[in-house]
């Protein structure tokens, strides 16, 4: 009996230390309804409308790009119930929003859905509507996604033969039934600034469906004036554990414990891993060698940014993170986008560093 009470005293007494959450503790259990419902834009983008896209006046093709979706919009929803009479009397719109890195196509689409509705418009990106597909089946996608009046595709991704043939089926069959589409697509990083934009390579890889799109190009510059790769170091390890420590929406791990985690969770699963995380701090990154590893990493960091929650990186930092090979390969464009939005969200963690 004395042993016992022992054990418990020490249970209970208060560590000098305090305990920090862990991704790697979580294992979400996202049903059909979650996964349909996460399909709305992020909340990166909760405040913003058609009326607070900042069309610049060097560039015509912004005003017109907005005036043409919000005749869209207003034809996908001035039809009152009627979609049956939508689909018999008018084509279905399909729209591709064409245009370098920063021009602003995800807020106009992100706009798109949210003036068409929650309850008729889908939103996601190319990537998750792949995985939506690997955890449901694609007959009950087609099904549950023709429900809707617009499915929005962010980030059309050109990359994998296999995923492209998997969305072109999707997009068509959507199509079919009466669906509107709207879609984005970025250009390469090397590209940016040469005026090169990914209509050419969107029409072709969809190829029976090229027909359907009309194709809106934005002109520009990218506002974010960033670098796509950036070069900070990464902080000391203790200096992220003591950042993180005690704060109560903050999770704490070891880089190479997470990786190996996200390969237990399926990434349509990966949004509900971050829910009610604020600050996501890591210890020890380093460089990655496996490129399914790079790939399950680049779509945490895409939820990461949709749902604006800084990190903190110990180890080597971000621009370590994917080799040469990796970066000239056929993933390349989806590697420089983790890598972009990683440094911001670095940034932001490091404003929350004292002094």
């Amino acid at each position: 009996m004395g042993a016992r009470l022992v054990v418990g005293c020490a249970a209970v007494t208060p560590s000098t230390t305090p305990t920090t959450a862990s991704l790697t503790d979580r294992r979400p259990d996202v049903g059909r309804e979650r996964l349909l419902a996460d399909r709305v834009p992020p909340p990166h983008f909760d405040a913003e409308s058609f009326d607070t896209y900042r069309t610049d006046p060097r560039y015509p093709s912004q005003q017109a790009a907005v005036d043409r979706l919000r005749q869209v919009a207003a034809t996908l929803t001035g039809q009152g119930g009627g979609r049956g009479w939508f689909r018999k009397k008018a084509p279905v719109p399909a729209v591709y929003l064409d245009g370098g890195f920063g021009v602003g196509k995800t807020h106009l689409l992100a706009s798109l859905a949210k003036a068409v509705g929650p309850e008729r418009s889908a939103y996601g990106t190319f990537v998750e509507y792949t995985n939506l597909v690997g955890a449901l089946g694609f007959r009950p996608t087609v099904d549950a996604l023709a429900t809707r009046t617009l499915v929005c595709i962010d980030e059309f991704e050109l990359d994998d033969p296999g995923d492209t043939v998997l969305m072109a089926r999707l997009l068509r069959e959507l199509t079919d039934r009466g669906v509107a589409l709207a879609a984005t697509s970025n250009t390469l990083p090397e590209s940016l600034g040469e005026g090169r934009f990914a209509a050419d390579d969107f029409l072709r890889e969809i190829q029976d469906l090229s027909g359907r799109f009309e194709v809106l190009r934005i002109d520009g510059q990218d506002y974010r004036q960033r670098d796509t790769v950036t070069d900070a170091a990464g902080l000391p390890d203790d200096v992220v554990r003591a950042a993180v420590a005690g704060t109560p929406d903050a999770t704490l791990d070891d880089f190479g414990a997470l990786t190996r985690h996200l390969a237990t969770v399926h990434p349509s699963r990966y949004g509900a891993l971050l829910d009610g995380v604020g600050l996501v701090a890591l210890t020890g990154v380093a460089p990655l060698a496996d490129q399914d590893v790079a790939l399950r990493l680049v779509v945490l960091v895409d939820r990461l940014y949709d749902r604006d929650v800084p990190v903190l990186l110990g180890g080597a930092g971000e621009s370590v993170l994917f080799s040469e090979q990796m970066l000239a390969g056929g993933y390349r464009k989806k590697y420089y986008r983790a890598l972009s939005r990683l440094g911001a969200l670095a940034d932001q963690g490091r404003e929350r560093l004292p002094g």
